[in-house]
């Protein structure tokens, strides 16, 4: 028996079978299974009434799990066994165009004999059958393999309940937590109670006993969590852990970018967490470049979105006091700005980047962390609860397995000062583009004259924000710092509409000429204005000169 794929070709069907529906014995439909899809057909007409002609088409990419169960057994009369399919399609929403990932469930009962250990071993052949094909769809990519986390997966799942509008715990119980369990995702829910929670609690975990850490927040917590990585003595291993990010703040630019990397049309809240929450499920891992950030005092830091000076970083800073109205506080902060615009002086130095960047990854680090990463890969994880946090028995339901670090959302709310730095001693790949601060720039660096800017904005990721696609050319292991500046002389009309052009990444078509734009590899900013802010992936920073280097492909990031 034959399909017929999306695209005309026919596809060979795998397995075929007629189940009734879980909940309604009367409705028996015919269960076909190619390589690319799931087919549901209706073949009695007492069953509720279903799409057009009574057929369901459901796309084995869009699948995130599927899992098999017995039916009531010990006594009762139910002898059959259960299979359900969990799905994520992009739909077209009713209430407006938007498209966005919708949830369908698909569950039969099997029930062909009276014998249970048979009906069940048809179910999980079913359920097996149904996850290896779903497997293989998501590892082809432009025809290529992409690597993955370790299955079954162990995550440490670590959630701000005050990021954004404070509701990032709700969103994680409304819809991630589900997804999750969708997918057969071992996960471990951690509560974090303050600054630098997560950055203290990666820096000492035995990382041994997962194999992803994700993030629910803005994205400041992902920059706790990968100086908390970077900090260690084994950095080089840590650091290739597998990453992932879920929106639940008011920013959310790398969710915002991981998305636009997908090929998916834009979305924001809701809909944007369940694009991220699909992808993290589909669980491809992806090169992603890390910014070494120095500072006159200190151990440098890294980065893994922006840097920012002047107009940019003042709405950033500012706009805290709008958190209440969640993304649009950026849009609120830009207006406030531009009403009383500020000029900055300073100094802009920066290495131009070659033709061929991925050429000098090993140069920059990449080698050495990739070679430290191959112990981790014959290593299977242990109890996925660290030591000081309560963990279910491992023989509950392994498709729900979270737990609390604690259950009071004492976290305050983020305070604009300048970045709380751990005094460590240096850690991470070594900067071998960048002489010390306090020395001239080489000669093959161009050195733009001491002058007047409204903004310095350097970018390695495409989003700055949910609604702001900053670098459209940006993707997620170029190599590359996407470098803007704004001289001083524009009008707040021009500026006005730069940002507006920037939501849909048509600011650089606009020809503004105050507005310059290149690729750099490495970068010095020195501020001359006696007051001013700086800020890297929205934290602050304290105020003075800085530089930094792209190390490329250094970390690692579930993109799906």
């Amino acid at each position: 028996m034959d399909g017929v794929a999306p695209d005309g070709d026919i596809c060979q069907v795998v397995l075929h079978g007629e189940f009734t529906a879980t909940g309604n014995r009367k409705a028996r439909y015919a269960v076909s299974l190619t390589e690319e899809d799931l087919t549901v057909q209706r073949i009695t007409s007492s069953a509720p009434a279903g799409r057009s002609g009574g057929k369901v088409v459901l796309g084995l990419k869009d699948c995130v799990g599927c899992r098999s169960y017995r039916g009531g057994g010990g006594g009762t009369a139910d002898a059959g066994a259960y299979f359900s399919a969990y799905f994520y399609p992009l739909r077209r929403r009713w209430m407006n165009s938007a498209v966005s990932r919708q949830r369908v469930e698909q569950c039969f009962c099997v029930s062909s004999v009276q014998d249970e250990r048979l009906n069940l071993e048809e179910a999980e052949k079913w359920a097996r059958a149904i996850r290896e094909r779903s497997a293989r769809q998501k590892h082809l990519r432009d025809g290529v393999a992409s690597s993955e986390v370790r299955w079954p997966c162990r995550m440490m799942l670590m959630v701000n309940p005050q990021s954004g509008r404070g509701q990032a715990l709700t969103l994680y119980n409304s819809h991630i937590q589900r997804m999750l369990n969708d997918a057969g995702v071992l996960h471990t829910l951690v509560i974090t109670e303050r600054r630098n929670h997560a950055r203290d609690l990666v820096r000492e975990a035995d990382l041994s006993k997962w194999d992803a850490l994700v993030i629910m927040s803005g994205d400041g917590l992902l920059f706790e969590v990968i100086n908390g990585l970077l900090e260690r003595g084994d950095w080089e291993e840590a650091i290739r852990t597998p990453l992932g990010i879920l929106p639940g703040g008011s920013g959310n630019a790398l969710a915002a970018s991981i998305h636009h990397y997908s090929g998916a049309p834009p979305l924001a809240s809701e809909e944007l967490l369940l694009s991220c929450g699909f992808l993290l499920c589909k669980g491809l891992v992806s090169p992603m470049d890390l910014l070494s950030v120095h500072l006159p005092s200190g151990p440098r830091l890294f980065s893994f979105l922006s840097l920012a000076w002047g107009f940019v970083a003042d709405v950033d800073v500012e706009s805290e006091k709008y958190r209440h109205v969640g993304a649009a506080r950026f849009t609120v902060g830009t207006l406030v700005r531009l009403a009383s615009l500020r000029i900055y002086r300073g100094k802009l130095a920066y290495l131009p980047a070659a033709q061929n960047i991925k050429s000098d990854r090993e140069g920059d680090g990449g080698r050495s962390a990739t070679n430290a990463a191959k112990s981790r890969r014959n290593r299977r994880p242990q109890s996925p609860c660290p030591g000081n946090l309560p963990c279910p028995n491992a023989a509950q339901h392994s498709l729900h397995n979270s737990c609390n670090s604690n259950n009071s959302l004492k976290a305050s709310r983020r305070e604009v000062t300048p970045l709380q730095r751990v005094d460590r001693a240096p850690t991470g790949p070594p900067d071998s583009l960048l002489p010390p601060l306090d020395q001239p720039v080489p000669g093959d660096w161009v050195v733009v004259a001491e002058e007047d800017f409204v903004l310095m904005l350097a970018m390695y990721q495409s989003h700055l924000a949910e609604d702001l696609l900053a670098a459209p050319q940006s993707t997620l292991d170029d190599g590359l710092i996407h470098l803007f500046y704004v001289r001083a002389g524009i009008s707040r009309a021009a500026l006005l509409r730069l940002f507006l052009a920037m939501e849909k990444g048509a600011h650089l078509a606009t020809n503004c000429q105050h507005l310059v734009y290149t690729r750099v590899r490495a970068l010095r900013l020195e501020p001359r204005s006696p007051k001013g802010v700086i800020t890297v992936d929205g934290e602050v920073l304290e105020y003075g000169p800085v530089q930094a280097q792209v190390h490329a492909g250094l970390a690692r990031l579930i993109t799906g």
